[in-house]
Protein backbone atom coordinates (compact mmCIF):
# COMPACT_ATOMS: atom_id res chain seq x y z
CA UNK A 1 0.00 0.00 0.00
CA UNK A 2 1.61 3.05 -1.08
CA UNK A 3 2.01 5.90 1.59
CA UNK A 4 4.42 8.49 0.46
CA UNK A 5 3.86 11.88 0.54
CA UNK A 6 1.22 11.58 3.20
CA UNK A 7 0.53 14.94 5.02
CA UNK A 8 1.33 15.09 8.36
CA UNK A 9 -1.98 16.27 9.40
CA UNK A 10 -3.65 12.86 8.18
CA UNK A 11 -1.61 10.86 10.12
CA UNK A 12 -2.43 12.82 12.78
CA UNK A 13 -6.31 11.83 12.89
CA UNK A 14 -5.27 7.86 12.09
CA UNK A 15 -5.19 7.42 15.72
CA UNK A 16 -8.51 8.96 16.57
CA UNK A 17 -10.23 6.83 13.29
CA UNK A 18 -8.67 3.76 15.30
CA UNK A 19 -10.15 4.79 19.05
CA UNK A 20 -13.92 5.28 17.54
CA UNK A 21 -13.75 2.13 15.84
CA UNK A 22 -12.76 0.74 18.43
CA UNK A 23 -15.51 1.89 20.27
CA UNK A 24 -17.89 0.94 17.86
CA UNK A 25 -16.77 -2.25 17.86
CA UNK A 26 -17.13 -2.67 21.26
CA UNK A 27 -20.55 -0.83 20.77
CA UNK A 28 -21.47 -3.63 18.33
CA UNK A 29 -21.76 -1.33 15.13
CA UNK A 30 -20.91 -3.12 11.96
CA UNK A 31 -21.44 -0.40 9.37
CA UNK A 32 -20.64 3.55 9.34
CA UNK A 33 -21.35 5.77 7.15
CA UNK A 34 -18.50 8.73 6.84
CA UNK A 35 -21.63 10.88 7.87
CA UNK A 36 -21.84 9.20 10.90
CA UNK A 37 -18.93 8.91 11.62
CA UNK A 38 -18.35 12.56 10.65
CA UNK A 39 -20.87 13.44 13.59
CA UNK A 40 -19.09 11.40 16.14
CA UNK A 41 -15.79 12.72 15.44
CA UNK A 42 -16.66 15.97 14.78
CA UNK A 43 -14.73 15.68 11.59
CA UNK A 44 -16.62 16.69 8.26
CA UNK A 45 -17.37 13.67 5.96
CA UNK A 46 -15.15 14.97 3.19
CA UNK A 47 -12.50 15.21 5.39
CA UNK A 48 -12.77 11.61 6.31
CA UNK A 49 -13.12 10.33 2.67
CA UNK A 50 -9.94 12.24 1.44
CA UNK A 51 -8.23 10.65 4.61
CA UNK A 52 -9.39 7.42 3.97
CA UNK A 53 -8.58 7.46 0.09
CA UNK A 54 -5.31 8.26 0.55
CA UNK A 55 -4.84 5.16 1.81
CA UNK A 56 -7.64 3.20 -0.82
CA UNK A 57 -10.82 4.06 -0.02
CA UNK A 58 -12.32 1.34 2.06
CA UNK A 59 -15.65 2.82 1.53
CA UNK A 60 -18.62 1.96 -1.11
CA UNK A 61 -21.11 4.46 -2.20
CA UNK A 62 -24.30 4.06 -0.10
CA UNK A 63 -22.71 1.39 1.84
CA UNK A 64 -20.53 3.23 3.99
CA UNK A 65 -17.57 1.41 6.00
CA UNK A 66 -17.25 -2.23 7.24
CA UNK A 67 -16.10 -1.11 11.19
CA UNK A 68 -14.42 -4.01 11.79
CA UNK A 69 -12.70 -4.17 8.38
CA UNK A 70 -11.40 -0.52 8.53
CA UNK A 71 -10.29 -0.92 12.11
CA UNK A 72 -7.82 -3.51 10.83
CA UNK A 73 -6.59 -1.77 7.95
CA UNK A 74 -6.08 1.28 9.72
CA UNK A 75 -4.27 -1.10 12.13
CA UNK A 76 -2.33 -1.91 9.62
CA UNK A 77 -1.29 1.29 8.24
CA UNK A 78 -0.09 2.50 11.56
CA UNK A 79 1.64 -1.08 12.59
CA UNK A 80 -0.20 -2.25 14.94
CA UNK A 81 -0.76 -5.61 13.77
CA UNK A 82 2.63 -6.46 15.04
CA UNK A 83 3.76 -5.98 18.69
CA UNK A 84 5.92 -3.40 19.01
CA UNK A 85 8.18 -3.89 22.00
CA UNK A 86 9.21 -1.04 23.86
CA UNK A 87 11.78 -0.24 26.29
CA UNK A 88 11.58 2.96 29.13
CA UNK A 89 14.65 4.81 30.11
CA UNK A 90 13.80 7.01 32.91
CA UNK A 91 12.04 5.26 36.23
CA UNK A 92 11.15 8.76 37.36
CA UNK A 93 7.10 9.31 37.36
CA UNK A 94 6.43 9.52 34.32
CA UNK A 95 8.55 6.76 33.20
CA UNK A 96 6.74 4.95 36.03
CA UNK A 97 2.81 5.91 34.62
CA UNK A 98 3.98 5.37 31.03
CA UNK A 99 4.98 1.48 32.27
CA UNK A 100 1.46 1.17 34.65
CA UNK A 101 -0.33 2.21 31.01
CA UNK A 102 -2.46 -0.85 30.41
CA UNK A 103 -3.66 0.52 27.07
CA UNK A 104 -0.56 0.50 25.15
CA UNK A 105 -0.14 -3.37 25.81
CA UNK A 106 -3.53 -3.23 24.30
CA UNK A 107 -2.34 -1.82 20.91
CA UNK A 108 0.58 -4.02 21.01
CA UNK A 109 3.23 -1.68 22.46
CA UNK A 110 4.95 -3.80 24.89
CA UNK A 111 7.57 -3.03 27.82
CA UNK A 112 10.19 -5.33 27.99
CA UNK A 113 12.58 -3.09 30.46
CA UNK A 114 13.08 -0.08 32.01
CA UNK A 115 16.28 1.53 32.68
CA UNK A 116 17.61 3.77 35.32
CA UNK A 117 20.78 5.50 37.13
CA UNK A 118 18.92 5.48 40.74
CA UNK A 119 20.29 2.29 42.70
CA UNK A 120 17.45 3.12 45.03
CA UNK A 121 14.48 1.46 41.88
CA UNK A 122 17.12 -0.75 40.14
CA UNK A 123 16.09 -4.27 40.96
CA UNK A 124 12.83 -3.14 41.84
CA UNK A 125 9.77 -4.36 39.39
CA UNK A 126 7.28 -1.37 37.70
CA UNK A 127 4.27 -3.26 36.57
CA UNK A 128 5.94 -6.56 36.85
CA UNK A 129 8.87 -4.97 34.33
CA UNK A 130 12.26 -4.96 35.89
CA UNK A 131 14.24 -1.82 36.18
CA UNK A 132 18.07 -2.75 35.18
CA UNK A 133 20.98 -0.18 35.76
CA UNK A 134 21.24 2.10 32.42
CA UNK A 135 24.56 0.38 31.85
CA UNK A 136 23.04 -2.51 30.69
CA UNK A 137 21.11 -1.02 28.24
CA UNK A 138 23.38 -1.97 25.38
CA UNK A 139 23.09 -6.00 25.96
CA UNK A 140 19.60 -5.45 26.41
CA UNK A 141 19.08 -4.82 23.78
CA UNK A 142 21.90 -6.72 21.45
CA UNK A 143 19.48 -9.72 23.12
CA UNK A 144 16.30 -8.69 22.58
CA UNK A 145 14.05 -7.35 19.40
CA UNK A 146 13.43 -3.48 20.72
CA UNK A 147 11.36 -1.17 18.39
CA UNK A 148 11.21 1.25 20.43
CA UNK A 149 13.27 3.59 23.42
CA UNK A 150 10.93 5.81 25.67
CA UNK A 151 12.88 8.91 27.21
CA UNK A 152 11.78 9.91 30.38
CA UNK A 153 15.35 11.13 31.64
CA UNK A 154 16.03 14.70 31.96
CA UNK A 155 17.07 17.07 29.71
CA UNK A 156 20.95 17.42 30.07
CA UNK A 157 21.06 13.78 29.61
CA UNK A 158 18.57 13.77 26.41
CA UNK A 159 20.53 13.66 23.91
CA UNK A 160 23.56 11.48 25.00
CA UNK A 161 20.77 8.93 25.77
CA UNK A 162 19.44 9.42 22.25
CA UNK A 163 22.48 8.44 21.10
CA UNK A 164 23.01 5.70 22.48
CA UNK A 165 19.65 4.06 21.74
CA UNK A 166 20.54 5.16 18.04
CA UNK A 167 24.16 3.39 18.01
CA UNK A 168 22.33 -0.27 19.53
CA UNK A 169 19.96 -0.12 16.33
CA UNK A 170 16.89 1.39 17.64
CA UNK A 171 15.12 3.27 15.00
CA UNK A 172 11.92 4.94 17.24
CA UNK A 173 12.18 7.20 19.95
CA UNK A 174 9.55 8.47 21.86
CA UNK A 175 10.93 11.66 23.65
CA UNK A 176 9.42 12.96 27.12
CA UNK A 177 12.16 14.67 28.43
CA UNK A 178 11.67 18.79 27.94
CA UNK A 179 14.35 19.26 24.93
CA UNK A 180 13.45 18.72 20.60
CA UNK A 181 16.11 15.79 19.66
CA UNK A 182 16.86 15.47 16.53
CA UNK A 183 19.67 12.67 15.49
CA UNK A 184 19.17 11.34 11.56
CA UNK A 185 16.48 10.59 8.96
CA UNK A 186 17.19 6.85 9.89
CA UNK A 187 15.80 7.26 13.29
CA UNK A 188 12.11 8.37 13.87
CA UNK A 189 11.39 10.95 17.01
CA UNK A 190 7.81 11.77 18.15
CA UNK A 191 8.98 15.00 21.02
CA UNK A 192 6.77 15.19 23.37
CA UNK A 193 5.97 18.49 25.20
CA UNK A 194 3.32 18.08 28.13
CA UNK A 195 3.39 21.73 29.14
CA UNK A 196 2.76 23.10 25.58
CA UNK A 197 -0.17 20.82 25.04
CA UNK A 198 -1.51 22.46 28.44
CA UNK A 199 -0.04 26.20 27.44
CA UNK A 200 -2.54 25.64 24.18
CA UNK A 201 -5.64 24.78 26.79
CA UNK A 202 -4.72 27.93 28.63
CA UNK A 203 -4.89 29.83 25.42
CA UNK A 204 -8.11 28.36 24.49
CA UNK A 205 -9.51 29.15 27.73
CA UNK A 206 -8.48 32.73 27.54
CA UNK A 207 -9.73 33.56 24.85
CA UNK A 208 -13.05 31.79 25.68
CA UNK A 209 -13.04 34.26 28.62
CA UNK A 210 -12.15 36.86 26.71
CA UNK A 211 -15.10 36.26 24.65
CA UNK A 212 -17.76 35.80 27.55
CA UNK A 213 -16.94 39.35 29.09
Amino acid sequence: MEQKGISSAVIKRLPRYHRYLDELMEAGVERISSNELSRRMHVTASQIRQDLNNFGGFGQQGYGYNVEYLYKEISKILGLDQIQNMIIIGGGNIGQALAKFSNFQKRGFVTIGIFDNDPNIIGKKINDVPVMDIRELENFVGQHDVRIAVLTVPKSAAPQIADRVAACGIRAIWNFAHIDLHISDQVVIENVHLSDSLMQLSYRLSTLSDADS
